[in-house]
């Protein structure tokens, strides 16, 4: 994938939260293939084989690095997608670049140092999500560790800002001023009404919001945009919540575009 096409059009980051199976990851590239013939639109495919910040010890992680990397090379040789998934140790940036297009750097992990360089050293795309207690300003500083390794391809993904306990809410200044390092700045609408810990143990959501704050994030120039899906959200093994289904996905991709 060219870094450059996703710095003069919109685009459109969409999966579900975690590689649940091999048939989920089948059936939503299915989906994200419809989409991007019917919209003729650029679409990367998501979807994290370890979620290694879980609220819970308990709940589900995924399928681990091994396992996980070669769901998403056979979902990338099936559909021809680029394929995103996210990091959160060093050591994982060098295998997982073999497989995936974009490495994302969590918002919870988007000051580690050793973390941003190793996914800069890669010479991969790099998204970085803004934390949730750092200012859109703040993010020159993550931007500059991976432009440290000589890698520029990098993006900055605006996910919300902590808001209280068990809530967040979307500061579209965030978004203007993170606009201003001249790199493509994405929307992500679903992790974006999320209740981090807020529903006995795991994180809550709330969906009903995220077509209102993604158009939103249209008004003000924001062109890539990041939704996680699922063809039956509340019975996801996470985030569930805050996801949308394909029915709700396609509507507002249609409104976006």
């Amino acid at each position: 994938m060219e870094y450059t096409s996703l710095k003069n059009k919109p685009f459109f980051i969409l999966g579900p939260c975690v590689a649940e199976s091999v048939g989920l990851l089948s059936e939503v590239s299915d989906f994200i293939l419809q989409l991007k013939k019917k919209y003729e639109v650029e679409i990367i495919f998501k979807a994290s084989f370890d979620k290694a910040n879980r609220t819970s010890g308990s709940s589900f992680r995924g399928p681990g690095m091994d396992t996980g990397l070669q769901m998403l090379s056979d979902v990338k040789s099936y559909s021809g997608l680029p394929v995103l998934s996210d990091i959160h140790e060093s050591y994982q940036a060098a295998p997982v670049a073999e497989v995936c297009d974009i490495l994302q750097i969590p918002a919870f992990l988007c000051r580690q140092t050793d973390l941003l360089h190793a996914a800069g050293n890669t010479g991969k795309i790099v998204n970085i999500k803004k934390a949730q207690f750092l200012s859109g300003i703040e993010m020159q500083y993550p931007l500059e560790k991976v432009r440290e390794t000589g890698n520029e391809q990098i993006m900055l993904t605006e996910r919300g800002t902590m808001f209280g306990y068990n809530n967040l809410v979307v500061d579209y200044r965030n978004m203007i001023d993170m606009q201003q390092f001249a790199v493509p700045v994405i929307f992500d609408a679903t992790h974006s009404v999320q209740r981090p810990g807020g529903a006995g143990g795991k994180s809550g959501g709330n969906r009903e919001y995220v077509a209102s704050l993604a158009k939103a994030a249209k008004a003000i120039g924001i062109q890539g945009f990041f939704f996680e899906i699922h063809p039956d959200p509340d019975h996801a093994l996470s985030d569930g919540p805050n996801m949308l289904n394909f029915n709700q996905m396609e509507t507002l991709i249609s409104e976006l575009i």
